[in-house]
């Protein structure tokens, strides 16, 4: 059974989902929870408090992605624990909130506006994730899986782009289940060219 903390939490995000930060009302929190406000202040002290928890809580598995439980030994199998990670966890994401994705960037639009140090969080994040898929590249390059006239960083910046335009075009398109399929597509036919050789 949850606890009321946990109850706050999981009423409110399918409020945040369906409407911005602006739009949802303390007294709507208030009879959505089912709780007087004097409860509601027990476990937080505002709005803004409760946003940026849910917020953290719900896109952790978006910005902290565990890059180090992928492969280290092969940029193919780096990915392919990449697609899988993430669709994964974009398909919990809607069975619990039954919310399209697009809702999920409206949470991070809002939490920049709301929050300055979020937006340091997110470059932090984007930080990590070019590092992690340079690093991956440099050991696929040593070690003769890769051989490209691009460099580590224009590889990465081909992974992680395609895989944000992906992303952007199945929210689209309405159908979020098809971006593992493909970004198989994709990154596969990019992989291949990657292990041609060089002509420089």
């Amino acid at each position: 059974m949850k606890n009321t903390r946990e109850h706050i939490l999981d009423v409110t995000l399918k409020l945040f989902l369906q409407k911005s930060f602006k739009e949802v009302t303390l007294k709507e929190i208030v009879e959505k929870t089912g709780l007087s406000k004097g409860a509601f202040y027990h476990y937080f002290t505002s709005k803004e408090q409760l946003f940026l928890e849910l917020v953290n809580d719900v896109l952790s598995s978006v910005l902290d992605i565990p890059y180090d439980q992928f492969s280290k030994d092969s940029l193919y199998h780096f990915y392919i624990d990449y697609i899988n990670y993430y669709a994964e966890n974009l398909k919990q994401q809607n069975e619990e909130s039954g919310a399209p994705s697009f809702n999920y960037i409206s949470l991070i639009f809002d939490a920049i506006k709301l929050f300055p140090d979020f937006q340091e969080r997110l470059q932090k994040s984007k930080e990590v994730q070019l590092s992690s898929w340079k690093n991956i590249i440099h050991t696929a390059r040593e070690k003769g899986e890769i051989n490209s006239p691009m460099s580590d960083d224009q590889i990465a910046n081909m992974f992680i782009n395609s895989s944000s335009g992906v992303e952007m075009e199945s929210i689209f398109r309405g159908n979020s289940y098809d971006i593992g399929k493909t970004l198989i597509s994709l990154w596969d036919s990019f992989y291949n060219e990657l292990k041609g050789k060089s002509t420089s």
